[in-house]
């Protein structure tokens, strides 16, 4: 199932980002005129950089074993010079998104994981603390599954302990109707749902706008700490700097990010 090289521990809650390698003109083209195509492809990989982190502070309090669910077929060499030697590659690539979430839980318990979660790659400021909740809730006896909906309709984290093909069946991908018809999907089979906080991921220049505010970053400030996604802060910080990209978002001000939801 991965990569040769790899290390991984089984048993435990198996955590996996999903990820696309950062190519120019082919990652967070979403982003783009707003970012030039190099900048959303840096973009890209300071995200799965700071999701990789959060794998590793929420591993400090619960079972997790990190891993990238990666594509397009070839692109191990890009992932290891990014990611932690401990997190562990596993191929997954096809044209289906639903399919490709299937396929990786499917191969995370059959590798010996006790419960297996699919993770978005576009939610740099996530609490660790959420992905340590999800661990512990699948550690408790009982079937279930976690579910963490995203503030635009969609998911951030689905976990499973067994291989529920069904919560990936007849789901409109991309629509804001993606958790309300999982939750639907588990109501049919009679799975229970614990669900999460709320949390954004950020696909366009709007979600962008927003991280800026949520790290300070549009008001000149300077947050630490694994929760503020330091490798995302960093290179906008630079990006700010170099190609004043604060100035041509138009981001959104103080006022803006207290008054919203996440």
């Amino acid at each position: 199932m991965t990569e040769a090289g790899a290390r991984v521990r089984t048993g435990g809650c198996a955590i996996a980002i999903m990820a696309k390698a950062s190519a120019p003109g082919r990652t967070k083209t979403r982003l783009a005129p707003q970012l030039s195509f190099d900048e959303a492809a840096a973009l890209n990989t300071a995200f799965l950089q700071d999701m990789a982190a959060k794998l590793g502070k929420a591993g400090a309090s619960a079972p997790i074993a990190p891993y990238v669910a990666y594509g397009p077929p070839g692109s191990e060499p890009f992932f290891r010079s990014v990611l932690p030697g401990d997190v562990a590659l596993t191929p997954i690539w096809g044209p289906h998104f639903g399919d490709c979430l299937w396929r990786t839980t499917l191969a995370l318990l059959e590798a010996g994981h006790e419960s297996a979660c699919v993770l978005n790659a576009d939610s740099p400021t996530l609490p660790a603390a959420y992905l340590s909740e999800c661990a512990l809730k699948l550690a408790e006896p009982g079937d279930r599954a976690v579910l963490g909906p995203s503030t635009d309709g969609g998911y951030y984290i689905l976990g499973l302990k067994q291989t529920h093909k069904h919560m990936f069946a007849d789901i409109a991908w991309s629509t804001e109707r993606v958790a309300e018809q999982t939750r639907e999907r588990a109501r049919e089979i009679g799975l229970a749902i614990h669900e999460l906080p709320d949390w954004y991921d950020v696909d366009d220049a709007e979600s962008l706008r927003f991280l800026l505010a949520d790290l300070g970053l549009a008001r000149g400030e300077t947050r630490k700490g694994a929760d503020r996604a330091e490798a995302t802060a960093e290179l906008l910080r630079r990006l700010d700097r170099e190609a004043g990209l604060i100035a041509r978002l138009g981001a959104v001000t103080a006022a803006g990010i207290e008054g919203a939801q996440i």
